[in-house]
């Protein structure tokens, strides 16, 4: 799944709203967040496809999330999206699958991400059924015209001139090494040539998100360094209180699809490990990231943490992983 990311964007649109933008249902107060991507920040939405190939509705997913329950996060716990909202003070968005078209919880956020997803529509075509990046966009424009209905057009039009243009995208991470990609370099070493698709496609994004904010009134669209992130924690796991990087927790780095099953045997010490299943991240990895990217926001802790436009600092070398 993440290793098809070389095409998966995962954006948080945080949508800077007010009280008074309505009279009636009035929107939620402060920002409220809008999940974009893959099965790193998929919350469940792939729970709803019956046919999909890519879910992790069971054990041990879900093990350290809050009453141990495996809601489809592909991790053991919660996700980067997850411990985000936290910090702009707000619930992590139900996925859009959960959620009713007539009611207001369309109002306090959605997440759209869905594993298998990428920017290409067939990307992940051999999970059978996800949700395509394309789709998800065509499923905001369906959650854009229900808000519009509850809140009428010139409210719409108030929160777009409040905010609704600032998104945060994260870059990819060194996909070269996680442990899926590991195992096929022959001596359990970070696949170079991976990481330097991942370097390449994040400085074209980069690239991108400069000319739209350059075009686009008002926009502020930032690229979150996620490579730099996630190579501190390869490299010197140490540091942030990991023993092990290079391998996943469930043991399932050669297992055919490399997610964790049921049959799995995780490590006994969970928050000692960096990555979760083959592709994923664990909780504890997923925490320290959040908190790594959130210091790197200039405006980090004011609740305007995602209005400035980031400057992704220089990818580390791919060769610098152990």
């Amino acid at each position: 799944m993440a290793a098809q990311a070389l095409a998966a964007v995962v954006a948080i649109a945080v949508l800077a709203q007010s009280a008074a933008a309505a009279a009636a249902p009035p929107p939620a107060k402060g920002p409220v967040t809008y999940v974009f991507g893959d099965s790193m920040s998929d919350v469940g939405n792939n729970n709803y496809f019956p046919l999909s190939l890519a879910k992790s509705n069971y054990p041990w997913y879900g093990i350290d999330y809050p009453n141990g329950v495996a809601t489809g996060r592909f991790t053991n716990g919660r996700t980067i999206g997850d411990y985000m909202a936290d910090k702009f003070g707000v619930p992590s968005p139900p996925p859009f699958l959960s959620l009713s078209m007539v009611y207001d919880d369309v109002l306090g956020g959605v997440n759209f991400a869905s594993g298998g997803a990428g920017i290409l529509n067939e990307t992940g075509v051999y999970f059978v059924q996800y949700f395509s990046f394309d789709q998800q966009i065509s499923c905001f424009e369906m959650v854009k015209k229900a808000m519009i209905a509850k809140i009428g057009k010139e409210a719409a039009e108030r929160l777009y001139g409040l905010g609704a243009r600032k998104v945060v995208f994260n870059s990819l991470p060194p996909l070269g090494c996680i442990p899926s990609q590991r195992v096929h370099s022959g001596n359990g070493k970070c696949l170079d040539h991976v990481n330097g698709y991942a370097v390449e496609f994040n400085a074209a994004a980069k690239k991108l998100l400069d000319g739209m904010n350059a075009k686009l009134p008002g926009a502020r669209m930032a690229l979150a360094d996620c490579y730099s992130v996630v190579m501190e924690l390869i490299v010197h796991p140490e540091k942030h209180g990991f023993t092990t990087a290079h391998t996943s927790c469930c043991n399932v780095d050669t297992t055919v699809g490399g997610l964790c099953l049921p049959n799995s045997r995780p490590c006994s010490d969970r928050k000692a490990f960096v990555f979760w299943d083959a592709y994923h991240t664990s909780d504890a990895a997923n925490r320290v990231i959040a908190d790594l990217l959130w210091d790197a926001m200039p405006s980090a802790g004011s609740g305007g943490a995602a209005t400035t436009p980031l400057a992704a600092s220089p990818a580390p070398s791919p060769s610098r992983a152990p």
